[in-house]
């Protein structure tokens, strides 16, 4: 976060208009009354604030089982079986222990050992969707953050007390309800005071140090020091008021968790077990090749060698790894999770009208590609945009109705985009030269004169449908709405029933009738 003095002309402007719009809206609010303060809220305010009461009564009445928490993951997030158990004994303790401080149970200021949690996993394995599916269970107000953004100071970078306040705004500016929120950060392996040359960072130990007060317990300003535009809205709301607005907010009932990938952690356990255990044959070569493996027998003094204060991994008892996906699991996601990036998909689709059907092997050709991506999850959309790119632009603007996608079309989605614009062209001018035939009939009961259109005739037909987007009945019957006419005074002056239609009459058939009513004239 750069300083505010950085841009002081855009800090004046935006002072300045802030102290215009909160005075607009003390004056529109005009003088307050006790019945005004009694009065039900309305509209969207009202709805806010029994969205507001109904969270309060959850943390309140919180009952949920750890098994609870655990099937509404299974709902959303395919495999991690380890990491869900784990994350939901974790939150269930937590916030049966916040339930039983507000309900009395036991004294708020009792001693709490917080089940902070820390996640290590790859990209794309599921870590950040977890946490939002499970903190949308409680109803929590919920945060993320990247680790790498903090500083030390502030001055430069986002200072680690910012999330907070970010959190109250997630909580609607209420305090009150954000202190009992969730904090995720992620890529907290990046602030590891241990460079990759084993060179010490005191910036990432700063930051280690500031969270680390975060994680306990302690009292965060609601406005920052460089925050004067929120220190203005304080200003103006305590003389529009008459109290001071709430300054602080606790951060005893906060959970934290925090992940990240760790690639350097595997080769720190793997000296330590091959030091204490070389000769003992108690790892073999599968497991050794296993980051995954690895990374379950990390303790403390791994992460400590990782370049994390003893402090700061000890405010982390709560430790899960979860598994890189398979391309089995990629293929259930496609197929089982709820609210999966495939579905997105098929409402893109839906949304011009066109079916998007996948069969069996274009879901497994596509969690194969995908797979092959390394990027977890992330690489199902990869793949899917890749897919779907050049049908979504042009299919919409033909009538195509239905897409139908197999294991070849996700290996040449471009010849088989072109495959099936040509089969629904040959099956669209099929019915177009259908539906012509059938205006000619119809135009033959009804005026007793045979219309024969030729191939010309009838390709420049089609096109004009094509264009227009119209039923081939209103495009012919629009298009020759002069025909009976000018044909009925042509069959008038030679006896002539049948006439031959040709490219030329539907491209201009204002000047072909003319020309044949004018001919008409001098013959017998």
């Amino acid at each position: 976060m750069t300083m505010a003095a950085d841009k002081p002309g855009s800090l004046d402007e935006e002072l300045r208009a802030a102290v215009r719009r909160l005075m607009r809206e003390r004056r529109s609010r005009g003088p307050s009354s006790g019945a005004d303060a009694a009065a039900p809220r309305q509209g969207p305010a009202g709805a806010a604030s029994e969205g507001r009461e109904e969270t309060m009564r959850q943390i309140r009445e919180f009952a949920l089982a750890p098994r609870d928490i655990r099937d509404y993951l299974d709902r959303f997030v395919v495999g991690q079986d380890e990491a869900k158990k784990v994350l939901a004994v974790a939150i269930c303790d937590h916030y049966h222990h916040v339930r039983r401080c507000l309900d009395g149970s036991i004294e708020p200021t009792r001693e709490f050992a917080k089940h902070n949690v820390l996640m290590i996993g790859s990209t794309g394995v599921g870590k950040t969707y977890l946490m939002r599916c499970a903190a949308r269970l409680i109803g929590v107000p919920f945060i993320k953050a990247d680790a790498t953004k903090f500083s030390e100071t502030g001055y430069v970078g986002y200072d680690v007390e910012d999330i907070v306040r970010d959190l109250v705004r997630a909580a609607g500016s209420d305090p009150e309800l954000a202190q009992y929120g969730i904090v995720y950060i992620d890529e907290i392996d990046k602030i590891a005071g241990q460079t990759a040359e084993g060179v010490r960072d005191v910036s990432g130990r700063g930051v280690q140090i500031n969270l680390l007060k975060l994680m306990e317990e302690t009292d965060v300003r609601l406005i920052g020091q460089t925050d004067m535009l929120g220190q203005m809205k304080a200003l103006i709301t305590m003389q529009t008021t008459g109290e001071p607005p709430q300054s602080t907010i606790s951060t005893r009932h906060l959970l934290f968790i925090v992940s990240g990938a760790f690639d350097r952690l595997p080769d720190l356990v793997r000296r330590r077990l091959g030091k204490t255990r070389i000769g003992f044959g108690e790892t073999s070569q599968e497991t050794v090749d296993d980051r995954t493996a690895w990374l379950r027998r990390a303790e403390t003094v791994d992460l400590v060698a990782y370049g994390f204060e003893p402090e700061f991994a000890g405010r982390l008892p709560v430790r899960v790894v979860l598994d890189d996906l398979s391309a089995e699991d990629l293929e259930r996601i496609l197929t089982q999770a709820e609210d999966n990036i495939l579905d997105q998909y098929r409402d893109d689709f839906r949304g011009y009208g066109i079916e998007l059907r996948l069969d069996a092997s274009a879901i497994r050709e596509i969690a194969l590609r995908a797979h092959r991506e390394k990027t977890g999850a992330r690489g199902l959309m990869t793949i899917l945009e890749r897919l779907f790119r050049d049908p979504k632009f042009e299919l919409p603007s033909t009538p195509v109705r239905s897409f139908e996608v197999s294991a070849a079309t996700v290996r040449n989605p471009a010849e088989a985009l072109k495959h099936l614009l040509a089969e629904d062209r040959d099956l669209h001018d099929g019915k177009c030269r259908q539906a012509i035939e059938a205006f000619a009939n119809a135009f033959t009961d009804a005026h007793g004169l045979r219309l024969r259109f030729t191939p010309g005739a009838s390709a420049a037909l089609i096109g004009l449908v094509l264009r227009s987007g119209r039923p081939v009945e209103e495009v012919c019957r629009d298009h020759f709405k002069d025909l009976e006419y000018g044909l009925k005074l042509v069959s008038r002056n030679t006896g002539r029933t049948e006439f031959s239609v040709t490219k030329a009459m539907v491209l201009n058939p204002d000047r072909e009738l003319s020309k044949w009513v004018t001919a008409s004239f001098g013959q017998p």
